[in-house]
Parts: structure tokens; C-alpha cells; sequence
């Protein structure tokens, strides 16, 4: 099969390939993924995690890429729950071979059923952003109907899923981001635009009950301050040093999860949740949009079959 692969672990970036690479073999619990579309992260070469396997063992050369979307083409012995031919999407282990090829091994656990009327090249932005808005939110940030919450960089990928998801929680949203965010922010239902350009945006915010953080530095360590008693910061950019009086503070990597993720589908396919897609490239030109990815604007998904 055809597949992207960085076999340099100094230089994984420059590095980038389009080559021959042998189909995937599935263990236990697993199914192949004839991939249809995929994203990636753009820092994700530099992750200790995609250079090893779970026991921690050198592994060269990699494949990146965690999000898929796609059909089941194989089921392995012992694999329940899908079935060959089967649409589905998902989010990929770190220490595994990933996204960017014709083929992929995954956990069954990690797919959830991707229905016929979704797009799947659409479908293929949702998994990173979703899981993680929807677990920062709801998994550790326990967010309720009518609390409000403050979104920090609420116009990248995550924090578009975070504003949009909370919004159709019946949360108050507060977006938060440089100027040229504000129109869009504010179009994906946060109900006021807070200027983090401006010295002083803490007292735009007042007081809420729970802080979703994707910018960290000095946005996160002042966010304790907006914390009604009892509420959460939760962060994705690094853990907290600057803890609230009366409430909680937790950094949290995102994990796959089925039902997590079929929760997240949902909504995409209700039209109350969508991602925004910059680009759509060919699996060809998968390395280039690596190499260029960064700091433009929505996902790029890599369109393979």
C-alpha cells in the first residue's frame, strides 16, 4: 500500500515520504480501515510517543496521522462490534502506525459507526477537535445546562468544537481569541467575543464557572482569577500553575473514545456541531501540507481513496 512515512526521528518533518509501505497487520481486537480521508496534528513527529510502541521500544519509520475516516476491510479474530464494509470514523493510537495511507490497523474500541448521509471527508476533521472539546467540557470540566464557560482560543479547531458543544449544552459561552476571530466566534454561538490583544480582558469576563483553555502562557496562569468558587480550569496546553482558590485545575491529553465520539457525530450530522476544513489535498501531496500546515487556518484533511 501507498502511505506517508518519516523515517528520521531529528528531522521527521523534512523527512516526509510518499512510499510503499506493507499493509497493516491486525492483532486482536483490531480492525484494517481502507481510509478514505485523514488528519493530522501538525507537531505530532515531535510527540516521545510516535517513535515508540506501548512497551516503549524504538519503532522507525512511522506513519502519522490519528484521524480517520473510512470502511472496515478486514475484522481480525476475536474483534466484535464491526463488520467488513462497515463506515466508520475514529481517533488512533499514539504508539501505532497511522492515518496517512491506504490502510490502517485500529482498535475497534477507537471507531465509532459513521452514518451514509455524513461526508467522510468532512467526517475525517471532527475526531481530534470533537473528543477533545467534548471531554474537556463534559468528561472533566462537568458542564451543566445554564453554567457559563470561557473558552480560550475559541477559534482554532478545538475551541470552535468547545464554543459549538457547550453552546448546545444551554451553556453561556465566551469566546476568546486575538481581534480577526471576533465575527466568527461569535457566528459559532459564543455570546460575547473576549480580546486577549487587550491588557486588561479579565474584567470583559467576570466570573464563570468553568475555563477550557487551548492557549496557555499568561492566558492560562490569569485564568484562575475568573473562577466562580467551585469551578474548573481545564486545560489542553499545559498544566496549570497558577490554581484557583476554591476550585479545580487539570491538564488532560485526549483519549479515543466510541461513544464519546458517536455523541460528537451526532451533532455533526444534526448540523449542530461543524468542523472547519482549510483544505482537502491528495494523499500525494500529504507531506507538503504537513510542512506548511502550520498556523493556517482549519483542518486539512488528506483525501486518500
Amino acid at each position: 500500500m501507498r502511505a506517508v512515512r518519516a523515517h528520521d526521528r531529528d528531522a521527521p518533518v523534512d523527512d516526509l515520504v510518499v512510499e510503499e509501505a506493507p499493509y497493516p497487520y491486525a492483532g486482536e481486537g483490531d480492525v484494517v480501515v481502507k481510509v478514505r480521508a485523514a488528519c493530522f496534528t501538525p507537531g505530532e513527529l515531535t510527540w516521545p510517543g510516535s517513535w515508540v510502541d506501548r512497551a516503549g521500544r524504538p519503532r522507525s519509520p512511522v506513519v502519522p496521522g490519528h484521524e480517520v475516516s473510512g470502511e472496515v476491510a478486514e475484522v481480525a479474530v476475536g474483534t466484535t462490534g464491526l463488520s467488513v464494509g462497515q463506515r466508520v470514523i475514529g481517533l488512533t493510537d499514539w504508539n501505532r502506525d497511522g492515518t496517512l495511507a491506504e490502510y490502517v490497523a485500529v482498535e475497534a474500541r477507537n471507531l465509532t459507526p459513521l452514518p451514509a448521509d455524513v461526508d467522510p471527508v468532512r467526517a475525517a476533521a471532527l475526531p481530534m477537535p470533537g473528543l477533545t472539546a467534548w471531554q474537556g467540557l463534559f468528561t472533566h470540566g462537568q458542564l451543566e445546562t445554564g453554567q457559563s464557560v470561557l473558552v480560550h482560543g475559541a477559534g482554532g479547531g478545538v475551541g470552535m468544537a468547545a464554543t459549538q458543544l457547550a453552546r448546545d449544552a444551554g451553556a453561556r459561552v465566551l469566546g476568546s481569541g486575538r481581534a480577526r476571530s471576533r465575527d466568527l466566534v461569535l457566528e459559532l454561538g459564543a455570546e460575547e467575543f473576549v480580546d486577549l490583544e487587550q491588557p486588561a480582558w479579565e474584567e470583559a469576563v467576570g466570573l464563570v464557572d468553568l475555563v477550557f483553555d487551548a492557549v496557555g502562557g499568561t492566558v492560562l496562569d490569569r485564568s484562575a482569577a475568573v473562577l466562580r468558587a467551585g469551578g474548573a480550569l481545564i486545560s489542553i496546553s499545559r498544566p496549570p500553575t497558577v490554581r484557583p482558590e476554591d476550585g479545580r485545575a487539570m491538564y488532560f491529553i485526549v483519549e479515543p473514545d466510541r461513544h464519546h465520539l458517536a455523541q460528537v457525530v451526532d451533532r455533526h450530522r444534526q448540523g449542530r456541531l461543524r468542523p472547519l476544513v482549510g483544505s482537502v489535498r491528495p494523499l500525494a501531496e500529504a507531506p507538503d501540507a504537513f510542512r506548511t500546515k502550520s498556523g493556517t487556518a482549519g483542518k486539512t484533511v488528506i483525501a486518500v481513496a
